[in-house]
């Protein structure tokens, strides 16, 4: 399930990019060979030119004229980056040292890497809209928090493996994300003034596009774990594990930020809008990101399965919150 672009608050409908997650996992499955490294897809270089088309689109539809408006709204802005960038990450750091224990450890650098990640940015904004929040507020902070997650999400993640006795080649991430994510996402900024009447006309056909490309990350990403033997005898604990530790995750940091608002006496709009954007993990920039942060690792499937489930989990539960909101707006006026 998903949430509807026109009525994301009323609406639920059937979403073919959950349902492509879930095949792709069950190609990767079934024929792991062609998308594991050697393999006749190339994804090594699958993977690059992949995450280069998704952020050079994004680049495209990427509007910083929206966020003028919502520009000054300062502690709505330090709630929001605080909340994804430390709050999260800080619970995550916990996560990492109880499933260790357990032996979870692919799993355990999964929860972190989702703590780590940053803020959706259409979801957030359409269904903060939806729940009568502050539309200019959540596209400004979803925006800031894509950009600065591209140099934010590594350096936790480099944090996190270093106090774990592993390393992270830091400076290669980074260049590998400055050329595959930073520059096409700039060159789409550069093309907005070609490319923006096209990108509006054919708008559901570039999300297709920029869905259909996440999906084949996901299943390359799957592809090494399955062949490595990364699965055998994992049964549905993990699953299930994880999907309760997403839904107490995402309650617990909607709790916390609805009191922080409350503290600094935010608007009614002001405090949907920090709840929204700072419950929120992006699946859209998440996947790419991994494919060149944890680069030929053979648990990328076991550290992407908490995201793949937090994805349309928050989808649908932050889907039953904008409904309830809204109708608490109506009433108000």
């Amino acid at each position: 399930m998903s949430v509807s672009a026109a009525n994301p608050a009323k609406r639920p409908v059937f979403d073919w990019f959950l349902a492509g997650m879930v095949i792709a996992v069950l190609l990767a499955f079934l024929f792991p060979e062609p998308g594991a490294r050697g393999g006749w897809l190339h994804p090594e270089l699958l993977t690059k030119g992949g995450v280069a088309l998704i952020f050079f689109l994004h680049g495209v539809s990427l509007s910083f004229a929206a966020l003028k408006a919502g520009t000054l709204n300062w502690r709505l802005h330090l709630v929001v980056q605080s909340t994804t960038f430390a709050l999260f990450p800080v619970l995550g750091l916990v996560l990492l040292g109880g499933m260790k224990a357990f032996g979870w450890e692919d799993l355990a650098f999964g929860f972190f890497y989702l703590c780590a990640l940053p803020s959706t940015v259409s979801s957030s904004v359409a269904l903060t809209a939806a729940a009568g929040g502050n539309v200019a507020g959540a596209v400004f902070n979803a925006t800031l928090s894509s950009l600065l997650g591209i140099f934010l999400t590594p350096l936790w993640v480099s944090f996190a493996l270093s106090a774990s006795g592993q390393s992270l080649p830091l400076a290669k991430v980074i260049l590998d994300l400055v050329l595959w994510l930073l520059l096409p996402l700039a060159l789409g900024q550069l093309s907005r003034p070609l490319l923006s009447r096209w990108t509006t006309q054919h708008k559901s056909r570039i999300q297709q596009a920029d869905r259909a490309t996440i999906l084949v990350l996901v299943y390359t990403s799957f592809c090494d774990s399955v062949r490595e033997g990364v699965w055998s005898g994992q049964g549905w604990a993990k699953v299930l594990a994880t999907t309760l530790l997403c839904y107490g995750i995402f309650q617990l940091i909607l709790a916390i930020s609805g009191r922080v608002a409350k503290l600094l006496h935010f608007s009614r709009e002001d405090t949907i809008t920090a709840q929204f954007c700072g419950s929120k993990k992006t699946l859209a920039s998440g996947v790419p990101m991994a494919q060149l942060i944890f680069v030929g690792h053979p648990g990328l499937g076991l550290i992407l399965l908490p995201i793949m489930i937090y994805h349309p989990l928050q989808l649908l539960l932050c889907a039953r919150l904008a409904s309830a909101w809204s109708r608490e707006g109506r009433a108000i006026d």
